[in-house]
């Protein structure tokens, strides 16, 4: 087992490049994010990848915040994203902290970012978030939102989520190699990661 330290997520790079390998796949933009409930059950769900914060590694998510996902991150912020890339058998399995943007943020910096997810979803993806209460049961005469000012900012229903790696599991099953990346803290608190080639 071998292993190297470096200050940049090479796994990003792997991801990057995966990304662009499967881009013609309209599905490649999907993953699956399983959060911990309440009740200790495990809860999967897919969502669709909104891309990196700006200059750092954290994944950025938008969900609706009436749904049952938010009320297990309060319960445990941590979550792992499975992402299977179909075209190149690759598998990144991402495991980190998730910080929740709500429209009750007092930051003004992360309400700039969930401004900056709201503009760059387009208006139907908007749309969805003026809905009823996404899991409860469904009335026969529901009221329909089918306008929706695009100038206008974000709802209070929208919620941007950012993932913050800490560990990521690589796996490419046509070379049949396996990557294990976790962070660590160097003495003066800087954050670095470590790189393990491991067993399938």
């Amino acid at each position: 087992m071998s292993s190297s330290a470096t200050a940049t997520a090479t796994w990003k790079q792997l991801l990057l490049n995966s990304i662009n390998s499967n881009s013609h796949l309209k599905h490649s933009t999907y993953f699956q994010l399983a959060t911990v409930g309440i009740n200790g059950r495990p809860s999967n769900r897919t969502v669709v990848f909104r891309g990196f914060q700006d200059g750092t590694n954290k994944i950025q998510i938008n969900t609706d915040s009436r749904t049952r996902k938010i009320d297990d991150l309060k319960h445990c912020p941590f979550a792992e994203v499975c992402w299977y890339f179909t075209e190149t058998w690759e598998q990144f399995r991402i495991h980190g902290k998730v910080d929740m943007i709500d429209a009750s943020n007092s930051d003004p910096d992360k309400l700039k970012q969930r401004e900056a997810a709201w503009f760059a979803g387009s208006v139907r993806s908007r749309l969805q978030y003026l809905g009823p209460t996404p899991g409860i049961p469904s009335l026969d005469e529901q009221p329909s939102h089918d306008s929706l000012d695009p100038s206008a900012g974000p709802v209070d229903a929208f919620c941007l989520l950012l993932l913050d790696p800490e560990q990521v599991d690589y796996l490419n099953l046509k070379s049949n190699e396996r990557l294990a990346f976790s962070t660590r803290r160097s003495f003066n608190g800087e954050k670095f990661w470590t790189q393990y080639k491991v067993n399938p």
